[in-house]
C-alpha cells in the first residue's frame, strides 16, 4: 500500500465517521462556484457597463441585459431548487421557478434603492472624486448590493443561498452583513473592514458606519436541551440619520439608538440611546448627552490607531 493509499483510506474513514461531505447519494447542495458567479452577474446587471472587460455602447444595453437576465434566471432557479431540496420541499422544482420569478421582479426596485447607497457614499466621503470611483472601487457598494439581493431571497424563504451570497461579499470586503438584517435607504459603510451586522438588526435611512462597527447579540436564549433558540430578536435597532464611528460595539435585541444620534469610536453599548444624542467615553466613563447643533465628529478618548488613515 502506498502512502497515498493510506491517506485515501484515512480520509474515507473520516467522511464516514465525521461527516462534513455533500449529500453524495441524495440532494446536492448549492454550488459555491455557481453562487459566486451569480453574485458577479447580478453586479453586472445592477451596474451595466461598469465591470465589463470591453466597453458597452448604449445601443447594446438591451441585448446585454437580456443575456444577463437569462443567465441569472437559469442559475438562480437551479441554486434555489437545490436549496429547497435540501430543506425537503416536496415541490422544489416548481417552487424554485416561482421564487426565482418573485426575486427577479424586485430587481428594478432594488436597483433604485442601491442608487441611494451610492449617493450616500459620494456625499458622505470627501475623498470620493466621482460616482464612478465609488461603484468601481468602494467595498460598500458590493457588500450592500448583495445583502439587499440576499435579503429578498431570505424573506422569500429560500434556505442556504442568501447566506452564501452575503459570504461572497464578506470574503471580498471584510464586511459581514447577515441577509436577514433590514436596512433602509442611503446606507454607507466607510472603509468597511471588520463591520458585523447581525440577522435581526434593523437600520434606518441615512445611516453611516465606519470600520469595525458591530451590531451584535448580547446573549442567546437556550431551550431545555441547551440549544440556542432560533428566530428571536437579538440585535439592535438603529434609527434614521445615525452615525456610528470606528470600532463601536452595540449589542442586544432591546437596544435602540435614536435618530440623529452620533456614537463615538470604541464605544460599548448595551442600552438605549435617546434621539439627538452624542455618545462617547470620557476616561473610563460612558457619556450620553444631548447632541449640540451641527455636532457631527466625535473624538474618542480611547482612539484606535489606523496608521495613515483619516477616520
Amino acid at each position: 500500500m502506498t502512502h497515498h493509499d493510506e491517506i485515501q483510506r484515512a480520509l474515507l474513514a473520516s467522511y464516514e465517521a465525521d461527516g462534513g461531505i455533500n449529500h453524495l447519494d441524495g440532494t446536492n447542495l448549492p454550488s459555491q462556484e455557481s453562487v459566486n458567479q451569480l453574485a458577479v452577474d447580478c453586479m453586472h446587471l445592477l451596474f451595466p457597463g461598469y465591470f465589463e472587460e470591453r466597453g458597452l455602447a448604449k445601443k447594446d444595453v438591451p441585448a446585454h441585459v437580456t443575456k444577463l437576465l437569462k443567465a441569472i434566471e437559469a442559475r438562480l432557479s437551479s441554486e434555489v431548487e437545490k436549496s429547497l431540496r435540501f430543506a425537503r420541499d416536496p415541490n422544489a422544482a416548481a417552487r424554485a421557478r416561482e421564487l426565482t420569478d418573485a426575486a427577479l421582479d424586485q430587481l428594478p426596485a432594488l436597483r433604485k434603492i442601491i442608487q441611494t447607497d451610492v449617493a450616500a457614499a459620494f456625499s458622505g466621503d470627501p475623498a470620493a472624486r466621482s460616482v464612478e470611483e465609488i461603484i468601481l472601487a468602494y467595498p460598500c457598494v458590493l457588500v450592500i448590493s448583495l445583502q439587499r439581493l440576499a435579503h429578498i431571497l431570505y424573506h422569500l424563504g429560500v434556505p442556504l443561498l442568501p447566506r452564501m451570497l452575503t459570504e461572497y461579499a464578506h470574503e471580498r470586503t471584510g464586511v459581514d452583513i447577515h441577509p436577514g438584517a433590514r436596512i433602509g435607504t442611503h446606507f454607507f459603510i466607510d472603509h468597511g473592514t471588520g463591520v458585523v451586522i447581525g440577522e435581526t438588526a434593523t437600520i434606518g435611512n441615512h445611516v453611516k458606519l465606519y470600520a469595525g462597527v458591530t451590531l451584535g447579540a448580547k446573549s442567546f436564549e437556550f431551550d431545555p436541551s441547551g440549544n440556542p433558540v432560533k428566530g428571536v430578536k437579538r440585535h439592535p435597532d438603529i434609527g434614521d440619520h445615525v452615525t456610528i464611528y470606528a470600532h463601536a460595539t452595540i449589542l442586544g435585541g432591546e437596544t435602540r439608538i435614536g435618530e440623529h444620534s452620533v456614537i463615538g469610536s470604541s464605544v460599548w453599548l448595551l442600552q438605549n440611546v435617546p434621539p439627538h444624542s452624542t455618545v462617547y467615553f470620557k476616561g473610563e466613563n460612558l457619556v450620553i448627552r444631548t447632541r449640540q447643533k451641527d455636532e457631527s465628529v466625535i473624538e474618542s478618548s480611547k482612539p484606535v490607531d489606523f496608521g495613515n488613515w483619516v477616520i
